[in-house]
């Protein structure tokens, strides 16, 4: 095999599985991590792929920390179908916690209670959102404003947290790496998150399939602490698989 068709088969892959492993191009092309190394490099120079510890992905993986004005306008008909899949799990009398991010706000729009219901949530635009349903009582912890995210972080918000139980925890990432975990553009916000998941019998995540691949700054978890994720149906048949053995529930809508 030469050198051009060994990187029509790199490519060919990456963009049928969305990210390869360069020990894995090693043993299918028959050629050494050096000439892997190689061929990787040459292909992110033309703009065809991008490389990461271990091996490459189709999409940029570092997620920027864009306001939540733009991201609100991204990927928006996949974020409302998300947040009304993950609005059926709300359940009558039921005491959840809401994170923030914009796939989650969408949750927050599509939530018609029937009975008492009680939501905790660090961000602004979701704690307005729900204070328009009279059955729901909405907690706002307290701590400092994020602009960006329109959310607080800090101690206070963590330090709120642990007088709480909850039964689900919704949760929005900017990226999940399937050797990295679940990320954050903001550490603060990554700690907060954290704290979270430790109140929360159940975490669910609510992601795009836009945040497969990509790592933000800051780090939540890895996926031993998450229960499900909820995405679109543009997840690669890979990625749906690599969770699954993590013993998550994917759902696609």
């Amino acid at each position: 095999m030469n050198t051009i068709e060994r990187h029509k088969k790199i490519i060919d892959k990456i963009n049928q599985e969305g990210q390869v492993k360069s020990q894995l191009l090693c043993d299918e092309l028959d050629v050494s991590s050096v000439t892997i190394r190689k061929d990787l490099k040459f292909l992110e120079e033309k703009g065809m792929l991008y490389r990461m510890h271990g091996g490459a992905t189709l999409n940029n993986p570092y997620a920027t920390d864009l306001h939540v004005n733009e991201k609100e306008k991204m990927h928006l008909s996949e974020k409302m179908i998300i947040g009304s899949a993950a609005a059926k799990m709300v359940t009558a009398n039921d005491s959840i916690l809401i994170a923030s991010g914009t796939t989650v706000l969408a949750l927050a729009k599509s939530i018609r209670p029937q009975e008492n219901l009680t939501v905790i949530t660090s961000a602004l635009n979701v704690a307005l959102e729900l204070n328009k349903h009279l059955e729901i009582e909405v907690i706002q912890l307290a701590g400092i404003l994020r602009k960006r995210s329109s959310s607080v972080t800090g101690m206070y918000a963590e330090g709120n947290l642990h007088d709480f139980s909850c039964t689900k925890l919704f949760l929005g990432v900017d990226g999940i790496d399937l050797e990295f975990g679940l990320t954050t553009t903001n550490v603060m916000e990554a700690r907060l998150n954290r704290e979270m998941i430790k109140v929360s019998q159940k975490t669910i995540v609510l992601a795009d399939s836009s945040k497969f691949g990509k790592r933000g700054f800051g780090r939540i978890c890895g996926f031993d602490n998450i229960d499900e994720i909820i995405t679109d149906d543009k997840i690669s048949d890979f990625t749906k698989s690599e969770l699954e053995e993590f013993g998550i529930k994917v759902t696609i809508v």
